[in-house]
């Protein structure tokens, strides 16, 4: 099949396009190109690679009828963030092709009313991001009621070599993995018991390339795609001192004590973590799309940051 891939070359798509390469499949890869994938493989020389600056071709109104230009029968949208950007894609694409693959996010569920939670947990999303997913999500949904072939896959953290996880303390400074290695404290909000649930970018690609292969079984779903297990802020920082044969030496602060010890931008990251604090169920896609996650949410950041180190002492 010939399969579209919007966003190709970001962390999904990195790894998605060779997967569907060695699947046998002809691969358009789209893209602003900006810039090439994450790492290379040999897989991305048998691919079709196709400039489309999306926003621009959106505000033209072209963008739709160039992605059907390319007559795929799959489409993978990895970057679409706005439902008039998804109905755009659902005109233009309507009975033209077989399956429509939209990526979400975990964060359509909001705050979570049970744990684990499966797909029909309630939609009650806050924040911005949040918000416009779940409705694209919607929107896809309900289209394929009506016949679209789409489906949504919903990633949780995702990580991978090339790009900075989210840390244990739910952001993205990286000086808390440097501190951690070292013995130096390192605070948390409140009793270090959120949770976060990262995914590594493979099982990401896995799970995608597992839509479409088996269709049937994806059109008009929606699934979680993670790691099996989330992990507390807590054992996660004592996992990524156990890597440097060290003892997490943390401490607990008050949610208002700690947002003082970092900057704004990081405080405002670890709140969203904080209140989401996923625990998502994949059973769905383990039962449906045979989806095995290979990494968990620790070894997921390990593999990140162990070749990040390597890549570093080159």
């Amino acid at each position: 099949m010939r399969v579209a891939v919007i966003g190709a070359t970001g962390h999904i798509g990195t790894y998605l396009v060779p997967r569907l390469v060695r699947a046998g499949h002809e691969v358009v890869a789209i893209s602003r190109g900006t810039r090439g994938p994450y790492h290379d493989a040999v897989e991305w020389q048998h691919v079709r690679h196709v400039r489309i600056d999306r926003a621009e071709a959106e505000r033209d109104g072209s963008f739709g009828a160039s992605i059907a230009s390319l007559s795929p029968d799959v489409v993978v949208d990895l970057i679409c963030f706005e439902s008039a950007s998804a109905t755009h894609l659902i005109n233009a694409l309507r009975d033209r092709v077989s399956l429509f693959v939209h990526c979400g996010t975990l964060w359509v569920h909001g705050i979570p009313q049970s744990r684990p939670y499966d797909e029909t947990a309630p939609r009650e999303p806050f924040g911005d991001y949040g918000i416009r997913k779940a409705q694209i999500e919607r929107l896809l949904l309900e289209a394929a009621q009506g016949g679209f072939p789409a489906c949504v896959l919903h990633p949780g953290h995702i990580t991978g070599p090339g790009w900075t996880p989210i840390n244990p303390a739910g952001n993205l400074d990286l000086t808390v993995f440097e501190q951690l290695a070292v013995g130096g404290k390192v605070s948390l909000p409140d009793d270090g018991r959120a949770t976060l649930q990262h995914v590594h970018a493979d099982d990401v690609a896995q799970g995608f390339a597992l839509a479409i292969a088996k269709p049937d079984a994806a059109i008009g779903e929606a699934f979680h795609i993670a790691s099996r297990e989330p992990v507390t802020m807590k054992a996660y920082a004592e996992a990524v001192a156990s890597w440097h044969d060290r003892e997490a030496n943390l401490e607990f602060l008050p949610w208002e004590e700690w947002r003082k010890t970092v900057s704004e931008r990081d405080a405002a990251i670890t709140h969203d973590h904080v209140k989401h604090s996923p625990c998502a169920s994949t059973a769905k896609a383990e039962a449906l799309l045979k989806f095995e996650p290979r990494y968990s949410a620790i070894s997921a950041v390990r593999d990140a940051m162990s070749r990040a180190t390597s890549a570093d002492e080159k």
